[in-house]
């Protein structure tokens, strides 16, 4: 396990505050079976996942992103911008910070090979 180390600087009076304290803090690894590795955005509103236990699926996003109750979801009826999922931290995310439960989504994978949200 790394170590971590916060460093506090003395404040003068004159000192910028923005560089008063300094973290070093160890990266965040996301390597659990259940945190996506990989995404692609395909035709058709679906994503095409690839998770870190090597299991790979579909999530279906065409029904949800039509439906009244979207949401959120409902600015992504614009094929560039679902286009532009995107993996951080072993979640599927666009811009905007909105997301899927990569949990959810490796439970239906793992038992249907889709995910089909409505």
């Amino acid at each position: 396990m790394e170590n971590l180390v916060v460093v506090r600087a003395s404040r003068n009076a004159g000192e910028d505050q923005s560089t008063a304290m300094t973290e070093s803090v160890p990266p965040i690894v996301c390597n659990q079976p259940d945190d996506v590795a990989e995404v692609q955005a395909l035709d058709g509103y679906r994503l095409r996942v690839r998770f870190h236990d090597g299991i790979e699926g579909y999530v279906n996003m065409n029904d949800l992103i039509h439906s009244p109750r979207a949401g959120v979801f409902a600015q992504l009826v614009d094929p560039a911008r679902f286009a532009e999922a995107e993996v951080q931290y072993g979640t599927v995310t666009w811009p905007g910070e909105f997301d899927l439960a990569p949990d959810a989504m490796y439970a239906e994978i793992k038992q249907t090979g889709e995910w089909i949200l409505r």
